[in-house]
C-alpha cells in the first residue's frame, strides 16, 4: 500500500527493514508521536504540504482528483488478497487440470480436454499415506503428456470447496447451457445477486475470492458485471451459555427433541425471535415456551372464530393495515425478531378488541 504508518503489513515491513515511517493521518486532538503500530483510523492530514489540516475522509475523495488534474497519477483500487492454499488431499473437489511429465514438468491440460472429471470409485476414504484417494486409482492417474506425448501422471490433489463456491451462483441462472458458463442474456436478467446473507467468518475468504473470480470473468467478457453481490448481510451466531455450540463442549441443542415437544413451527419461530439476526444470541431453553404459547393462541383465535361472519370494524382494519406496513418495513430491514413481535402485538390487540366487543 506504500503507507507504512497506516497499513499493518506495510508497518511490519518497514520496521523489519528499517524504512522511514511518515505519519500522514493524526487522530483529532492528539499530538504527533512515534507510532508503535499502524494507525488505521480517521483524523486530520499532516506532513502533506497543501493538504495539511484536511479531514482524512475528505482527502480520500479530493486528493485523487487533484492528482489526476495535475497529471501526477490516477485513482485506482487495491485489494488485499491473502495467500490461498489451493489444493486438498481428498476425492470430492474439482480436479486440478495439470499433468506431471518427467521431461516437460507440470503441463496444463489443453482446453479441448476440459473438464477433467472425477473417476467413479467405490471408496473415496482418505489414504493412510496422506495422499489424495485419487493417487491410488492408476487407470485415472496414468495418462500422456499433452506436450510431448510421453507418459505422465495427473495431479491427484483437488481444489478446495472455496473454488466452486466462488462461482457456482453464476451457473444457477443458466444451468442447462452446454456452450458457456451462462448466456449474457440470462446473466443480465438474473444477476448479480441482490442480497448475500452469510456468517461473518465468510466475509474475508469466500466473499473476497467470489469477487476475485467475478472480476476475472468480467475482464475476459464471460459476465457483464464486476461485483457478484449488491448487498451483504452478516448474520450472527446462536450460542449456548456464551459459547459457540459444539459437540466437544457438550452444549449442542438437539432440534429433534424440540420438534418432538413443541413442533417444527415453534422451533423455527423461536430461532427468528431469539434476537437481532446480525448479533450473536444466546439460546434460552425456556424461550421456546413463550413462542409455543403464542402459536397456540393464534390457532385458538382462528379456530374459535372460523365460522363467524363478521364485518371488520374500523379499529380492526386500522390494526391490519398497520401490521402490513410494519411487517413490510421490518422484513426489508431483515429484523426478523421484530417481525415476530409485530405479529404477537397484533394478535394481542385483536383478542382485546374481541373481548371489548363481547362485553
Amino acid at each position: 500500500m506504500c503507507v507504512p504508518a497506516h497499513d499493518e503489513r506495510d508497518f511490519e515491513f518497514a520496521k523489519k527493514f528499517n524504512l522511514p515511517i511518515v505519519q500522514v493521518i493524526l487522530p483529532e486532538g492528539e499530538e504527533e508521536k512515534e507510532l508503535t503500530e499502524a494507525y488505521t483510523g480517521d483524523g486530520v492530514i499532516i506532513n502533506s504540504g497543501d493538504w495539511n489540516g484536511m479531514k482524512a475522509f475528505e482527502a480520500k475523495e479530493k486528493v485523487p482528483h487533484i492528482m489526476e488534474e495535475k497529471g501526477l497519477g490516477k485513482k485506482t483500487v487495491n485489494y488485499k488478497l491473502r495467500d490461498w492454499v489451493f489444493s486438498r488431499q481428498r476425492y470430492w473437489g474439482e480436479p486440478i487440470p495439470i499433468v506431471h511429465c518427467e521431461h516437460c514438468g507440470a503441463v496444463a491440460v489443453p482446453e479441448d480436454q476440459l473438464p477433467v472429471l472425477l473417476p467413479q470409485v467405490e471408496s473415496y476414504k482418505p489414504t493412510d499415506t496422506g495422499e489424495s484417494p485419487l493417487a491410488h486409482i492408476d487407470e485415472w492417474v496414468n495418462t500422456t503428456c499433452p506436450k510431448c506425448g510421453g507418459p505422465a501422471k495427473r495431479e491427484t490433489n483437488t481444489m478446495p470447496q472455496w473454488a466452486g463456491s466462488s462461482w457456482y451462483f453464476l451457473r444457477y441462472v443458466d444451468n442447462h447451457n452446454d456452450k458457456e458458463l451462462a448466456s449474457q442474456e440470462m446473466l443480465k436478467k438474473w444477476a448479480p445477486v441482490d442480497l448475500y446473507v452469510g456468517g461473518i467468518e465468510h466475509a474475508v475468504l469466500h466473499l473476497l475470492y467470489a469477487r476475485f473470480y467475478t472480476k476475472f470473468l468480467y475482464d475476459i467478457g464471460a459476465v457483464p458485471f464486476e461485483e457478484p453481490f449488491q448487498r451483504l448481510f452478516n448474520q450472527g451466531m446462536i450460542t449456548k451459555n456464551g459459547s459457540k455450540m459444539s459437540k466437544s463442549l457438550g452444549n449442542v441443542v438437539s432440534p429433534d427433541d424440540l420438534v418432538q415437544n413443541y413442533g417444527c413451527d415453534s422451533l423455527r419461530m423461536y430461532e427468528l425471535f431469539v434476537g437481532p439476526p446480525e448479533m450473536d444470541c444466546d439460546w434460552d431453553d425456556s424461550g421456546i415456551d413463550g413462542v409455543f404459547r403464542f402459536l397456540n393462541r393464534v390457532w385458538k383465535l382462528v379456530y374459535n372464530n372460523k365460522d363467524l361472519n363478521v364485518t371488520a370494524s374500523k379499529d380492526m382494519e386500522y390494526l391490519r393495515n398497520k401490521l402490513v406496513y410494519d411487517i413490510t418495513n421490518r422484513l426489508e430491514a431483515l429484523t426478523m425478531n421484530t417481525v415476530v413481535s409485530g405479529f404477537m402485538e397484533y394478535t394481542n390487540k385483536i383478542i382485546d378488541l374481541g373481548k371489548k366487543k363481547a362485553a
